[in-house]
């Protein structure tokens, strides 16, 4: 079996199983500590290593990126986990590996299964590669952001019925939980500001074939997103009326490039 193989399959195996070990720290229904999941996030960790060797064989060229759609699917997934990873000594952000693990695992399954050839030659040399991937982690930032408003609204839920029992009394207090949320939208927000800038400057027609639909739908989300911090910070938006602005902007620029890319690159064959 090619080494490669094995190691993708190895990241895969790692992401469940730590996933799963982070399953069973929450089930005891007690706040989890990093101190108490060192072992799964050392299991994601290598995860995340493995994972990424195999996207630099299989993304980086020297004529520039592999990025078909289940390249690209790939390396959000890593750099989803990668920033969860980094992310935990940062915040309360453990809970998210039990979803985002298991993404990052099926993602680079998937580039398995489809591999992709196609090295598409970006123009403007390494600051082009900046804005792409620049572009991918401000999405990974909103994907994480996404998951965690809905646990806040799980966890809300849970607290109005009087049911907070389990997995939902494991998790951080609903305040701190809100606090990490703007944090990472903020984050993400910087980090978008500068993907639009760097496309601005080193995309040379931002409105060509393929390119307009993703320019105006990622000026929408910044601007949904925009609005939602200043929500925040002057009238202190928070509980539905943030989960709600969070999927909104995190939908449309989910259409903005991984949608679109699907549906040009799969069903179109474009």
């Amino acid at each position: 079996m090619d080494i490669l193989i094995i190691t993708a399959a190895s990241a895969m195996l790692l992401y469940v199983l730590s996933a799963a070990r982070l399953g069973m720290d929450l089930s005891r229904g007690s706040a989890v500590t990093l101190d108490d999941s060192g072992i799964s996030l050392g299991i994601g960790a290598i995860a995340v290593i493995l994972h990424a060797i195999y996207l630099y064989q299989g993304v980086v060229a020297e004529s520039g990126l592999s990025l078909g759609f289940f390249n690209a699917l790939s390396l959000l997934g890593w750099m989803i986990a990668a920033l969860l990873i980094a992310g935990t000594f940062l915040g309360p952000v453990l809970s998210l590996g039990i979803v985002m693990f298991p993404g990052a695992a099926i993602t680079l399954l998937l580039m398995v299964l489809f591999p992709s050839n196609e090295v598409a030659e970006l123009q403007g040399g390494w600051p082009m590669k900046v804005h792409v991937l620049s572009s991918i982690l401000a999405y990974s930032l909103f994907a994480l952001a996404a998951v965690q408003v809905i646990l806040i609204a799980v966890l809300d839920r849970s607290l109005r019925r009087h049911r907070a029992g389990g997995y939902v009394r494991a998790l951080p207090p609903l305040q701190t939980m809100e606090a990490l949320l703007f944090q990472i939208i903020l984050l993400g927000f910087v980090i978008l500001n500068f993907s639009l800038l760097t496309g601005a400057i080193y995309i040379t027609d931002m409105f060509a074939q393929h390119l307009a639909h993703k320019t105006v739908l990622s000026i929408v989300a910044w601007l949904v997103f925009a609005i939602l911090l200043w929500g925040h910070w002057q009238s202190g938006w928070r509980g539905r009326k943030a989960m709600v602005w969070t999927l909104s902007g995190f939908v449309v620029l989910g259409l903005a490039y991984p949608v679109t890319k699907f549906v040009l690159e799969i069903i179109l064959n474009r």
